[in-house]
């Protein structure tokens, strides 16, 4: 795990702090466990943990005008020295537009600016200290920092509705540590907080200028082809050091038996259009991907591919054998990892603590066993469905821009699906409905529903695309709150409305589809945690701020077509040269995850059952331990139970048993600071200290 962190005091307190550490208001002098110092007092900043040398850069214009860029950026240093002149004159939106995925983080005097990502992949979270405000890319340490009790009202809304912003607002798992919104920055004049907007935002009354399509998928493909070169331009600092005999196996063989990434770049490869692209864009680049090495091949300049076959669920013949046609790339080499019992969700429970709960964890080890046999760089395709695809609420948005004839072809493709002839009918009138709801009767109509524990939802995929077309629904997990839990929420919902006003200003579909690219960012992010391999960094240029900016420009009449997402990054492939594809290219893959899922929760049924025999959840008051039994018991037999409700409170269950075990902190100070966890969770104090750390940087 990798985080930045640093403050900003007040001119009382600023002489206290220095390059050293920081002298907190108890008088207690700490810094971070295993950083490294990018500049001093009076507003220090720190990297922790294990960053490369190259994705820790820091240009100054003098002592103290200075910019800190840490990730993959495909700016150069003169281009960073223009951003801080830009950013002393409050450009903050030029801090964002450079190729890759980082963190800038700006002082000019004692005005200190850090700049959040777009999608939410990048979070800043902060928290008052020491007379002033401690920011970090890490909730945990600010935890660590203030002592923070663990904060149960978020952890419900995680549960009950984690897809509506107005329900999270701005709150963590940790009582008093809050993060930005993505698009945002933080900005600390001496201590003083200010949280701004540097992205424009459609308005709801006023329709954004359509796009031409062919531009604007050209825009995509060029912001692509940067995010991939940025990461194949940097510098790689990965040891190639044989780790060492193993009979039968070359070197690359045995640093992925190991757990040890192959030098060089690799990327997913499967049927799927987005992770696909990356690959084959990556290898068609100029450039050296990376060297196999261990194969025999006599190839140097050669991608790494793999693609996951799993064994104990099946079904994926066409899916492997698109990937084998697309392996034939010369400058690919392609690996198929095998999967069986061992890597199903729910298969195996351990792992390293996160620095938040996400539903990401019941399913790390099944992708840990794939990037094990990965790359050091790694190029994966998350984040695309989120930011190419058309969620249905965009269909009420067409409606409020008279454009009705195009929501012929989408809706025609439901009816198909569904067979049926009333379901033209019944789509149209729920977007239409929905484009003539308020913003606060929608937020207020989901409180309502949790009130009323009123879940129920048609299936199918008409009925996902039904329950799409509002405001806020409930989450998966929602149906086995408690009573007590389900209020709270609701309670939030309230209050978020009389503290927003009329809502968003913004429309119905452009804001949820907003909402779901911020929480599958943020779970990413999780995995990305959970699933690390030492050496090892995972690439998601979706996620990145300009392909983000480039598929927003696309226009809603072209991304809610059925198929666009394969279309256009299909054009995206013959702008780049290529063009032999295999048929059944970017056909859609969801059956084979679903059936993993409910064959490894049937596998793993005994041990979940002994996770919730006394789970923590409950001891909290956010469930009932014989409901959430119940409920896994009838989803192993087989009941169509939400299978992913299940999974987050399984994730959220696992999250809080390894932050209990938790022994440590992120820093070094007094010995007072360095205590236990408290035993249990005592839920009317809503206690369960998050001072003790476990894993450090």
């Amino acid at each position: 795990m990798r985080w930045l962190v640093g403050w900003s005091s007040t001119t009382a307190v600023a002489a206290e702090i220095g390059s050293a550490g920081a002298t907190g208001s108890d008088g207690e002098t700490v810094h971070p466990v295993g950083s490294q110092l990018l500049w001093g007092d009076p507003d220090p900043l720190w990297a922790v943990g294990d960053w490369r040398p190259d994705e820790v850069r820091v240009v100054k214009a003098d002592a103290q005008n200075r910019i800190a860029v840490l990730g993959t950026c495909g700016a150069s240093d003169e281009q960073l020295r223009l951003g801080l002149f830009a950013a002393r004159g409050g450009a903050l939106r030029h801090l964002t537009n450079w190729p890759g995925s980082y963190t800038a983080v700006v002082q000019v005097g004692r005005r200190v600016t850090v700049c959040g990502d777009l999608a939410g992949a990048r979070p800043v979270f902060y928290t008052p200290w020491a007379g002033g405000t401690a920011y970090s890319t890490a909730a945990l340490p600010l935890a660590d920092l203030i002592e923070a009790n663990l904060d149960f009202g978020h952890l419900a809304a995680l549960l009950a509705a984690p897809d509506v912003p107005a329900a999270l607002h701005d709150s963590t798992p940790y009582d008093g540590v809050r993060r930005i919104p993505p698009g945002h920055a933080l900005i600390l004049r001496a201590g003083a907080r200010e949280i701004a907007g540097y992205e424009p935002v459609a308005s709801l009354a006023v329709a954004a200028p359509a796009a031409d399509p062919d531009s604007a998928v050209d825009a995509v493909r060029d912001a692509l082809v940067d995010a991939v070169r940025a990461r194949l331009s940097a510098p790689r600092h990965v040891p190639d050091i044989d780790p060492g005999p193993v009979p039968g196996m070359g070197p690359a063989e045995r640093r992925a038996a190991r757990g040890m990434p192959v030098p060089g770049i690799g990327a997913d490869l499967s049927g799927g259009p987005a992770s696909g692209t990356l690959a084959l864009l990556a290898a068609g680049l100029p450039g050296m991907p990376g060297t196999v090495l261990g194969h025999g091949t006599g190839a140097g300049e050669r991608l790494l591919a793999v693609t996951f076959n799993d064994l104990a669920v099946g079904g994926r013949e066409a899916e492997l054998e698109r990937a084998g046609a697309l392996a034939a790339n010369p400058r690919l080499h392609h690996v198929v990892v095998a999967g069986g019992e061992e890597t199903l969700p729910y298969a195996d429970l351990d792992g390293p603590l996160t620095d938040e709960p996400g539903p990401s964890l019941v399913t790390a080890a099944r992708h840990r066993a794939r990037l094990a046999s990965g790359s050091a760089d790694h190029f994966t395709g998350y984040g695309a469905r989120q930011v190419l695809d058309a969620h249905p609420a965009r269909l009420a948005d067409l409606l409020m821009d008279r454009k009705r004839r195009h929501l012929v072809r989408p809706v025609a493709a439901l009816a198909k699906a569904d067979g049926s002839v009333l379901v033209p009918a019944r789509v149209y009138g729920a977007a239409r409905k929905l484009a003539r709801t308020p913003y606060r009767t929608g937020v207020e109509s989901l409180a309502s529903r949790l009130m009323d524990r009123r879940f129920d939802e048609p299936g199918g995929a008409v009925g996902a695309s039904l329950a799409a077309l509002t405001w806020a629904r409930p989450g998966p997990a929602a149906r086995w709150l408690t009573g007590e839990a389900l209020a709270e929420v609701s309670v939030r919902l309230q209050t978020a409305t009389s503290r927003n006003g009329v809502g968003p200003g913004q429309r119905p579909g452009d804001y949820r589809a907003r909402a779901a690219l911020a929480r599958h960012a943020a779970d990413i992010r999780i995995l990305e945690q959970a699933a690390e391999i030492r050496s090892q960094r995972l690439h998601t240029p979706f996620l990145d701020n300009q392909v983000v900016r480039a598929c927003r420009a696309l226009p809603e009449a072209l991304r809610v077509q059925p198929g666009a997402r394969a279309a256009i990054l299909r054009t995206v492939l013959e702008g780049a040269g290529v063009t032999d594809l295999p048929p059944g290219w970017g056909a859609p893959t969801h059956a084979p995850a679903a059936a993993a899922s409910r064959t490894g929760l049937r596998v793993a049924v005994d041990p979940l059952m002994s996770l919730f025999g006394t789970p923590l959840l409950a001891q909290a008051g956010l469930v009932e331990a014989r409901v959430v039994r119940k409920a896994l018991r009838a989803a192993s037999e087989g009941e169509p139970l939400p299978l992913d409700g299940l999974a987050d409170l399984v994730s959220l269950e696992l999250w809080l048993h390894r932050l209990l075990a938790r022994r440590g902190t992120c820093w070094t100070g007094t010995p007072a600071r360095q205590r236990a966890v408290p035993e249990g969770i005592k839920p009317q104090r809503g206690a369960l200290g998050a001072g003790a750390g476990g894993r450090r940087g």
